[in-house]
């Protein structure tokens, strides 16, 4: 079983900062991209953002400049460091991983953390 989970979510007031982590664990041979994906309130998911295994990044939205993706292949988790948080920022952040678990590729999500931006 190959497991994602998040934390680091909450309720925050809105110019601080966040980060999210997303650690996978379980029978994995290789982890290849991962990513962020945020869902707000009515509506569907979206690409914040991507990061390959060597460490190349790709935003989704150029109005998220605000977030920087990184990843530590030694602990298998990924980050997302979020500042000048805004109330449209509130969303389920989901993680989202490409594993190899032993043979074949497979997607996989992690339950989701919530981000309440809010004064």
């Amino acid at each position: 079983q190959v497991q994602l989970v998040e934390s680091g979510g909450g309720l925050v007031q809105p110019g601080v900062s966040l980060r999210l982590s997303c650690a996978a664990s379980g029978c994995i041979k290789s982890i290849y991209d991962m990513g962020w994906y945020p869902q707000a309130p009515g509506k569907q998911c979206e690409l914040v953002a991507t990061i390959t295994r060597a460490g190349g990044t790709n935003y989704g939205d150029p109005v998220k400049v605000r977030f920087t993706i990184s990843r530590d292949n030694a602990k298998n988790t990924v980050y997302l460091q979020m500042t000048s948080l805004k109330p449209e920022d509130t969303a389920v952040y989901y993680c989202n991983a490409v594993i190899s678990p032993s043979v074949g590729v497979q997607n996989y999500w992690g339950q989701g953390t919530q981000v309440t931006v809010s004064s």
